[in-house]
């Protein structure tokens, strides 16, 4: 009998191996394929856009026209929730992830980002690749018992993929979806990863950014903590943002006045400041090429104050008129320019010779790690993001200030918010 037992628990665990690469294989596959097609897309774009600023206001409203058309006729007049989708599903047995959310979410990422949607690919990533994970674990009795933790390997293969860090992509799994670590995420999740890593690996893909760190300085410790604060600040102003606009456009009953009163005002931000076109990184590309040669100015000032109060502003508007995606992207946009920002003003008026890229990867970091709560996924993702390991500490000291900052203004993030919770 002892036997029989070991034997059906061994044939379980080969069925769980081979289908965790299955997974992460799949996942990844999905990440790379709508990373390359939207930075492909989007550079042709905001090139156009740059050129004839009519574009401007001519992509965002087609845009997300086209995500409503698809919505109504394909993908069953049903709106993506983003990662509450995951939640749902994890923390009931009888809800499941759609199989049509692979597409949908695949799909209609590429085209809010493309056409001007101040967002990023990231959460349309992570539930399509949770969906995978979803449908998999559907396929064969014997791992209903494993829901979470296969939707988890989903994820973290996404993750892996999206920003070449197999750790991220675990811790996030466990900080924000799973939150318990079991044997099978463990095995599930590390398989997922390293089958996630080995195909990144052999398409040799190279890191999002190309940055030198070189050296980080003690007396910089209570500047970097002033950093992680305000980063707090605004990650909190990030998450009512977004909030705020979900509860005010709700109230809009006619999808199409959603997507003009959207649209108009993601155009309007687009003609003041491009760089908040799509997922931003383009900027963030810019911004890293020589930061120590940017002067501050009164021009820079305001285009920087303009561009931390806008992106907000506009990623809500994004998501509320029917573009898909979430907070990872604006969070790192912001961040850098929060960084930058705080860098420039130190080094000028304090003369506390900072070095500039510094705080724009550490700040990075931090408004990610205040907007999601997960501190541990932010340093290795950014990390990652940079190939560089650096600034790990001060990373982990700025990431953990800046999350607790956040929770003790706002306990809440758009993930975890629900009207019942806030009462």
């Amino acid at each position: 009998m002892m036997q029989t037992v070991r034997n059906f628990q061994f044939l379980k665990l080969q069925k769980l191996v081979v289908v965790s690469i299955l997974i992460g294989f799949l996942s990844a596959f999905l990440g790379v394929a709508l990373k390359k097609l939207t930075e492909y897309y989007e550079e042709i774009f905001s090139h156009k856009a740059a050129i004839n600023p009519l574009y401007y206001i001519l992509f965002p409203i087609f845009g997300l026209s086209v995500i409503y058309f698809l919505r109504e006729y394909l993908f069953k007049k049903k709106e993506n929730k983003g990662i509450k989708e995951i939640f749902e599903s994890t923390n009931s047995k009888s809800q499941n992830l759609p199989n049509y959310k692979i597409s949908s979410h695949f799909i209609n990422g590429l085209l809010t980002v493309i056409f001007g949607g101040s967002t990023g690919i990231e959460v349309s990533t992570v539930v399509a690749s949770a969906t995978i994970g979803s449908v998999a674990q559907r396929k064969q009795n014997v791992f209903k018992e494993y829901k979470t933790e296969l939707i988890c390997a989903g994820v973290a293969a996404g993750i892996t993929a999206l920003f070449s860090s197999p750790i991220a992509g675990i811790l996030f799994a466990l900080e924000v979806i799973s939150r318990k670590v079991t044997r099978a995420f463990l095995v599930s999740n590390l398989i997922a990863v390293l089958t996630a890593f080995g195909l990144i690996f052999l398409l040799k893909e190279k890191p999002l950014f190309t940055v030198v760190i070189t050296t980080w300085h003690l007396k910089a410790i209570p500047y970097f903590i002033l950093l992680g604060i305000l980063a707090g600040f605004v990650s909190v102003y990030l998450t009512r943002c977004v909030l705020f606009f979900k509860d005010q456009f709700s109230k809009i009953k006619t999808h199409y006045f959603k997507i003009i009163i959207g649209s108009s005002i993601l155009s309007i931000s687009l003609l003041l400041f491009p760089q908040l076109y799509g997922e931003g990184y383009h900027a963030i590309k810019g911004l890293i090429v020589n930061p120590n040669e940017i002067q501050l100015t009164l021009s820079i000032v305001l285009t920087f104050i303009g561009i931390l109060v806008l992106k907000p502003i506009v990623t809500s508007a994004t998501l509320v008129s029917g573009g898909d995606g979430g907070v990872f992207a604006p969070s790192l946009f912001i961040g850098a320019f929060l960084g930058l920002l705080v860098a420039l003003v130190l080094n000028t008026y304090f003369n506390a010779n900072v070095i500039p890229i510094n705080f724009i990867i550490i700040g990075m970091a931090a408004v990610l790690s205040a907007s999601i709560h997960a501190p541990f996924t932010s340093i290795f993702l950014v990390c990652g993001l940079t190939n560089d390991y650096t600034l790990f500490v001060p990373i982990l000291v700025v990431c953990l200030i800046s999350k607790y900052t956040a929770k003790t203004i706002y306990p809440f993030t758009v993930y975890t918010y629900s009207p019942s919770l806030a009462k």
